[in-house]
């Protein structure tokens, strides 16, 4: 079969930065990895790394290599393309829901798919996301903190307030309705959470954009930077009990890459109190072209 003619390409292609695969859940979607070459640990740590309006997913998977590697972590890096039945859509996944694709159950359906390939932790992970990325980060934690050991919320254009006197995706109301879940303040409360924005960060072009397809009146009154709608979002979650720590990355404008070593501590922090993490001795991952 040529499935079997196959095999030894598929293997060498596991392992390292595969290829981006088509999602058994919705083939329009996909995903890459990044799979240490000598991941032996039973039960290993998944890190999700959710791209923005550019959706460079393999780029985001490729800075976090080393780190993989370091901490015997699988890093799954999604892919929700634009222009999904209308070409012009840049934002379907930023808020969760769009034209019947729910992109949080979509990140759920990759995980478990990655869970019968590779001996990752299928009950709990780390996610990451930057700017579009990073409003479906914490908008993410608002639908599933149960299944977060982690999360980094990374300059978000528009926010969510925990607030049901708010409309979605301005606040929470009729969330349940939507989606099928409440909010759960205790459960959110359990969650590491780490937001993150350069001090630089302070254009308005792509976020003041009144009659755009992401614009909803009263985002404005949550601040005119992505760093004031942060730190809006901060003062929101810790009014509910929720902690949170604040990262002003020096020097750093709307450049993700750049916040990054911030969000490598965050999650380095947190993988060193996980227990029965093994760190076998580094190997020299092949190389190959193509």
């Amino acid at each position: 079969m040529i499935g079997q003619r196959a095999e030894p390409t598929s293997a060498h292609f596991a392992r390292g930065k595969t290829p981006i695969f088509a999602s058994q859940y919705d083939q329009r979607l996909g995903y890459c990895l990044y799979v240490p070459q000598n991941l032996s640990t039973d039960q290993a740590p998944l890190l999700v790394m959710q791209h923005g309006t550019e959706r460079n997913a393999s780029l985001y998977r490729d800075h976090m290599a080393e780190f993989a590697d370091e901490h015997q972590v699988v890093v799954l890096a999604p892919l929700f393309p634009a222009g999904i039945i209308d070409p012009e859509d840049l934002h379907n996944f930023k808020f969760i829901e769009y034209q019947g694709i729910r992109y949080d159950e979509a990140l759920l359906a990759m995980v478990d798919e990655v869970s019968r390939r590779y001996p990752i932790d299928p009950d709990v992970f780390y996610l990451h996301g930057f700017s579009g990325g990073g409003q479906f980060a914490h908008r993410f934690l608002y639908l599933h903190p149960d299944r977060l050991a982690g999360v980094s919320i990374g300059a978000p254009g528009r926010i969510t307030q925990l607030d049901d006197s708010l409309p979605w995706w301005l606040g929470t109301k009729d969330l349940e309705q939507r989606f099928g879940r409440a909010v759960d303040l205790e459960s959110l409360r359990r969650v590491p959470i780490l937001m993150v924005v350069g001090d630089n960060d302070v254009e308005t072009w792509e976020i003041d954009n009144p009659g755009g397809s992401n614009w909803m009146d009263g985002v404005e009154k949550t601040g005119s930077t992505r760093i004031e709608r942060l730190r809006t979002l901060e003062r929101d979650f810790l009014a509910q009990g929720i902690d949170v720590r604040f990262e002003l990355v020096p020097g750093v404008a709307h450049r993700g890459s750049l916040i990054l070593p911030a969000v490598r501590d965050f999650f380095a922090g947190l993988l060193r109190s996980r227990p029965g993490i093994h760190r076998p001795t580094p190997v020299t991952p092949l190389r190959h072209q193509e």
